[in-house]
């Protein structure tokens, strides 16, 4: 017998933040994750937490997920986990986000390794990886650094 399955989604609201921010550089990004007014502020975490944020075509957030939560020196990140709920979405592209709660945002090399692997994944399923953001005191952009390749 055939079984068909029909998904939808189901939006929770757990943090409250304004879903037409359109997203123009790794600024707004930095501000968007500092400011607390989305309930979120990774600058002031004491363990690394990433999330992404999933765009439409115009480059309006439409969705923030975190994705994995780790300790005070890394983070385990499943490429499945990140392309589930951008599939999920329906994103256009996404915005890979963590924080480094040593306060330094350069990058380690798993972070760049992680990043160049999400990039492939992401081709794969014709979903454009936009940037990596690391925030610490300040950030570090992925896409300004020339990075995304």
């Amino acid at each position: 017998m055939l079984t068909i399955n029909k998904y939808k989604l189901v939006r929770e609201k757990v943090a409250s933040y304004n879903v037409n921010t359109i997203v123009q550089s790794p600024k707004d990004i930095y501000r968007f994750f500092t400011s607390g007014r989305n309930g979120i502020n990774l600058q002031e975490l004491i363990e690394e937490e990433m999330y992404i944020v999933s765009l439409n075509c115009k480059s309006k957030i439409t969705s923030v997920h975190m994705v994995s939560h780790g300790s005070d020196t890394a983070s385990i990140v499943e490429p499945k986990a990140i392309f589930q709920r951008a599939l999920l979405d329906q994103a256009s592209s996404i915005i890979l986000i963590h924080n480094h709660p040593s306060g330094d945002p350069r990058p380690s090399k798993n972070d760049k390794m992680i990043t160049k692997r999400l990039i492939e994944c992401g081709e794969l399923l014709n979903i454009q990886v936009m940037d990596h953001v690391i925030i610490g005191d300040d950030y570090f952009s992925f896409r300004e650094a020339g990075l995304m390749l």
